[in-house]
């Protein structure tokens, strides 16, 4: 794929138009994950039949607990805690399909939705993580799903990150600069009275849609969309942390960050250099004040910037032949 965006950017054209489809290679049939992953496919793609499976709903769910086991597990997917996390998930899966299952209309039914779809959502970016793409994307769809159902659209577009996340990942890339930015036409923060979340949700999609962009040779619209995040970073003033969500840090560091990830996709190691050393942001001495990046976020940014030294001179690019691009 790196290869394939340097073509893309000496001819002008996006990364995806330069993608060729070809015969698929035969899975391996003693792939370990198919029975490590058992457990987590039956809970997210359960049987069908034409007739009644299985026992009805028992007990009345506690909302309040799946909450909370949500929320425990987002705090070790994040601490990158993935082996524990994997127990976890099959369980969690099943006892919010139980809740939407149990309370079929009201309220609480409307609740139950709103915490699988924080379920659905952890589990898709797990998936994620761990490659497994065909059931990450089962899983987000249905992220997004639920939180539409239940009319919740900071939680439905929290699932949509995590599907553009998916997307980027499967070199699905002007599908998730779509998605994301039809997304943030819907959740876009009012001028005055948004909340911490309402910007950290619609700036982490302008971070997603960006990437989607620098990716696919579309170093304007990349520009443009990583500005509106460093709008919506502003206005948090600090590192906003919210685990439930997709962003679990969202604020300054984090959008100069991922800035400069962008920068560095679409080899520019010169800006990457130059912005660490110019944007107080990214100095760690102010990291504390600021709020500071992930763990994640902070080690991607070293890498970045020890990748900007010895990157070799840059591709030279035919603006005469980038048209719109």
């Amino acid at each position: 794929m790196e290869t394939l965006h340097k073509l893309a950017r000496i001819l002008g054209v996006k990364t995806s138009d330069l993608m060729a489809a070809g015969p698929p290679q035969p899975v391996k049939h003693d792939d370990p994950n198919s029975q490590n992953l058992r457990e987590l496919r039956i809970a997210l793609t359960p049987a069908l039949s034409l007739g009644p499976v299985g026992a009805p709903a028992g007990e009345e769910p506690d909302l309040r607990r799946l909450s909370r086991m949500t929320y425990d597990n987002s705090v070790l997917y994040f601490g990158d805690t993935y082996r524990s996390i994997a127990a976890d998930l099959p369980v969690l899966v099943r006892a919010a399909n139980d809740a939407v299952a149990y309370y079929d209309s009201g309220e609480e039914h409307t609740n139950a939705l709103v915490e699988r779809s924080r379920a659905l959502n952890l589990a898709g970016r797990y998936l994620t993580q761990i490659r497994q793409f065909d059931l990450a994307h089962v899983a987000a769809r249905g992220a997004i799903e639920d939180a539409e159902a239940a009319g919740d659209n900071l939680v439905a577009a929290s699932g949509v990150g995590g599907m553009c996340w998916l997307l980027v990942r499967t070199e699905r890339f002007d599908e998730a600069e779509d998605i994301a930015v039809s997304t943030m036409d819907v959740v876009e923060p009012k001028i005055m009275g948004a909340t911490p979340d309402e910007y950290a949700t619609w700036g982490g999609l302008a971070m997603e849609a960006a990437a989607a962009a620098a990716r696919n040779n579309r170093p304007g619209e990349a520009k443009a969309l990583r500005k509106a995040a460093g709008t919506a970073a502003k206005a948090v003033g600090r590192t906003h942390r919210n685990l439930l969500r997709h962003w679990s840090m969202f604020g300054p560091v984090t959008a100069a960050m991922k800035e400069l990830e962008d920068y560095m996709t679409e080899g520019d190691a010169r800006s990457v250099i130059r912005k660490s050393k110019e944007d107080a942001t990214l100095q760690e001495k102010h990291w504390k004040q600021l709020g500071g990046p992930s763990t994640n976020d902070g080690n991607r940014y070293r890498l970045d910037l020890a990748r900007a030294r010895v990157v070799p001179a840059p591709v030279v690019r035919r603006d005469h032949l980038r048209g719109d691009h």
